[in-house]
């Protein structure tokens, strides 16, 4: 089978969550298949591995940057982009876009030949205010969702939000899990840890993610005389979160441990007392099988597709009430037994999620839409 992949995402983001994604799927992708990816001229990108892979080199310039140069300039432009898409899609069994629009900033209808395009969630459509560009992000979605033969989604809650959002046939959706890239045999490394017990945080802490009603949580369970951390990894803390910590007595109860390699947030998450998920909405939710195949419990939101993924390995609660996420963290910290047998659960659950069966799932999707 010959695959073209379009590189956008990478040009975007090398290392996050979607390049993840790709690198998995086409890596694993069988020897004898002949994936191409589309790149951008410029600065070498870290590609996914594959002895077949090969690529093609599409254009000096961005589209948007000719249009502030000249009018004329940016319809030529797009007119040699048209060509050079309908030149290159030519003769290929199917295309898997890496984001919901081009490198040459064309739609996906330009295509000619079979396109299959991943949803990840709805968080533009359901979380507008907490996401930049929101309108043009629905709009661009949209679009490639209407044209594209076939869509994956990766968890059915995405997919119910889906075609709740889309007038589109339920046939042409599928859903294919995804899978954690942790190498959980690096949690007994020699990296640093808290030494008194904790409840770890990992991400994004804006909007949906709800780290704020995790804070007043956290106060309200250990505030008092009871010696637990909450441990962060991530960004740094925006000024209001500063100021949230200091409000509600959690400076020498937070710790900050950054942005942390593999083998340290491997060692992290088995160390901890629970793994904490608050957020509001999640269209799968990775951090949570990395936490269950690294042995350690998951405390988490009732709600979107979390409950999805983790089966009957947490302790679950409304995401909107502290005072049930305040229970929910009080229930671990001095009950060992349920704690243990939580773990065992998540490292069975774990183990049901693996690349290959996401691999061996997205070459069926493949497959259905050739012509």
């Amino acid at each position: 089978m010959k695959i073209l992949y379009d590189g956008q995402v990478y040009s975007i983001q090398n290392v996050g969550g979607v390049s993840r994604y790709f690198n998995n799927i086409i890596s694993r992708l069988p020897p004898n298949f002949k994936p191409y990816m589309i790149i951008p001229h410029g600065p070498r990108l870290e590609l996914p591995t594959h002895s077949n892979l090969r690529t093609l080199t599409c254009g000096r310039f961005r589209l948007e940057r000719l249009e502030h140069i000249s009018w004329r300039l940016y319809t030529l432009g797009r007119m040699l982009g048209k060509k050079y898409i309908e030149s290159v899609t030519k003769g290929f069994d199917v295309a898997h876009p890496t984001y919901y629009n081009l490198l040459t900033q064309h739609e996906l209808k330009e295509y000619r030949c079979p396109v299959v395009v991943t949803v990840y969630d709805m968080i533009h459509d359901l979380f507008p205010d907490d996401t930049m560009n929101a309108a043009a992000e629905i709009e661009t979605k949209r679009r490639a969702v209407l044209n594209a033969q076939a869509v994956i989604c990766i968890s059915e809650n995405t997919k119910q939000d889906l075609l709740n959002s889309y007038s589109i046939p339920e046939r042409k959706v599928s859903v294919v899990h995804l899978a954690s890239g942790i190498d959980s045999t690096l949690a007994h490394g020699n990296d640093p840890v808290p030494t008194r017990p904790y409840y770890l945080y990992v991400g994004k802490r804006t909007g949906y993610k709800n780290f704020d009603r995790l804070l007043r949580a956290f106060a309200n369970a250990f505030g008092g005389s009871i010696d637990m951390a909450l441990c962060v990894v991530g960004d740094p803390f925006t000024l209001s979160e500063r100021e949230l910590i200091a409000q509600l007595n959690l400076t020498n109860r937070v710790e900050y441990y950054g942005q942390v390699n593999d083998a340290q947030l491997a060692k992290l998450y088995r160390c901890s007392v629970a793994f904490v998920y608050p957020s509001l909405y999640e269209g799968f939710g990775i951090p949570l099988l990395e936490a269950m195949s690294c042995g350690t419990a998951v405390v988490a939101s009732n709600c979107s597709s979390i409950p999805e993924v983790v089966g009957d390995a947490a302790v679950f609660f409304d995401p909107a009430s502290i005072d049930d996420m305040t229970t929910a963290l009080l229930s671990l910290s001095d009950n060992e037994s349920y704690r243990q047998c939580l773990i065992a659960r998540g490292q069975k659950r774990a183990r049901m999620f693996n690349w290959d069966k996401t691999v061996e799932q997205t070459l069926k999707v493949y497959q259905s839409v050739q012509t």
